[in-house]
């Protein structure tokens, strides 16, 4: 697996994944290094995508 790689800042990113998620809350984005895999479980089951998905998501941002 790989860990999540982040091109602009993490409050821009959440910023942008709430426009686009709807149900995303700021407890949805608690983020701790090496907890990637915890952070995107969060993410699926609030935006029933895959994990793959939201990470190229994430990449792309």
């Amino acid at each position: 697996m790989t860990k999540l790689v982040f091109k602009g800042s993490w409050n821009e990113i959440k910023g942008k994944m709430k426009q686009k998620y709807a149900k995303l809350t700021d407890d949805d984005f608690l983020f701790t290094e090496s907890k990637d895999d915890e952070l995107l479980g969060r993410l699926q089951r609030k935006t029933e995508e895959t994990k793959q998905k939201l990470r190229d998501y994430i990449a792309s941002l």
